[in-house]
């Protein structure tokens, strides 16, 4: 899969993000590296333990994440849990944090038919 067929297949916008970043060798360097990020791990432990303070920060962090590397979707997804999260209000949707997950899963695996 090229870089541009990965954008495709995950809701992201690869022109957008080849505007942003200087080369195609740098976005892809940045996509390969989100795999490695334990932002979503972070969200998911917090979210398990109920520790709404740290879930709004991952959810903020993956937000801006999602925002930089142009993967549209994931970033939709966040905004709406970070701001259900805001102030450190519980979350009360859980379906919510199932679309991120969801989304992040499909970056990740989609990750892995990039071609090297």
């Amino acid at each position: 899969m090229t870089l541009e067929q990965f954008y495709a297949a995950v809701g992201g916008d690869y022109e957008q993000t080849l505007s942003r970043l200087p080369s195609e060798a740098l976005v892809k360097k940045f996509v390969l590296k989100y795999v490695d990020d334990g932002t979503c791990k972070e969200l998911a432990e917090a979210i398990t333990n109920r520790d709404w303070a740290t879930a709004f920060r991952a959810a903020h962090t993956l937000k801006g994440i999602a925002l930089n590397l142009g993967f549209d979707a994931l970033y939709t997804v966040s905004s709406k849990l970070t701001e259900s999260l805001r102030g450190d209000k519980p979350l009360t949707d859980m379906s919510l944090w199932a679309a991120v997950d969801e989304k992040h899963k499909q970056i990740v695996d989609a990750i892995s038919q990039i071609d090297a």
